[in-house]
């Protein structure tokens, strides 16, 4: 059964353990796929709006649902040490869980980069590749093999110094983590977001075009926007509450 969602203690700032609340404190997904199946509008399914897009997003959009793209940059042992990677950031530690891995993977084999690099950094390709070989190296600081097996406590603590900075030894003696970490994130939240799942979660609308918007004023929905599973005011609640 779900939590008591209202209250926002689900939130990772506010927990002991500083790490986000199980997804079982949020409701069950009812209508159409959020990461593993809860959400905030447990009645909302993005795609049933599919019909009002142009038929040109609609293609791209159930495109990434329906086809996954296969693995082909990454080899079997990066796939396996950044997927288990993506998963731990993105808090999806069971099925269905929107593939983050194969959506880089699919820009990364076809060249389709950012359009930028920063100085000190290699190209986008070659820092993910390095990356995978850091976290293994990282993990292997902490006496275990491979940061795709290591335990929970392991890659949270690996992770936590890879978003700080503060990786030392081998890969990241030469790659700088705290900018080798701007460069992934950037990618699995990209990816993670641009997915109707996630849509589905966060309660966004989707594509308005050709349709638009038609409310504009505050608290006002469009009909087939989503219904939260709550009407609290997150920002008045936590302003009352004092844990801005």
């Amino acid at each position: 059964m779900a939590g008591d969602f209202r209250q926002p203690a689900h939130l990772p700032n506010l927990r002991e353990d500083r790490q986000p609340a199980p997804p079982d404190r949020l409701p069950r997904q009812r209508a159409g796929v959020t990461p593993q199946m809860h959400g905030r509008y447990p009645d909302y399914n993005v795609l049933h709006e599919a019909p009002h897009w142009d038929e040109v997003t609609r293609r791209l959009v159930l495109d990434r649902v329906e086809n996954v793209p296969e693995i082909r940059f990454f080899t079997a042992s990066e796939a396996s040490t950044l997927g288990a990677f993506c998963d731990a950031v993105l808090a999806q530690d069971k099925e269905p869980r929107v593939p983050v891995l194969n959506m880089v993977d699919a820009k990364l084999f076809g060249g389709q980069l950012d359009g930028f690099c920063y100085a000190d950094m290699p190209d986008d390709r070659e820092t993910w590749r390095r990356v995978a070989r850091g976290l293994d190296a990282a993990a292997r600081q902490h006496g275990v093999d491979e940061f795709a097996t290591a335990p929970w406590h392991i890659q949270r603590g690996v992770i936590q110094a890879f978003s700080e900075g503060e990786l030392h030894g081998e890969v990241w003696d030469e790659l700088p983590p705290k900018r080798a970490w701007t460069v992934v994130m950037r990618a699995v939240l990209s990816a993670f977001y641009s997915h109707p799942w996630a849509w589905n979660e966060i309660g966004f609308g989707g594509p308005a075009y050709p349709r638009g918007f038609a409310r504009f004023g505050v608290g006002q929905r469009e009909h087939w926007e989503g219904a939260a599973a709550t009407d609290i005011d997150p920002v008045q609640d936590v302003s009352e509450r004092g844990i801005e």
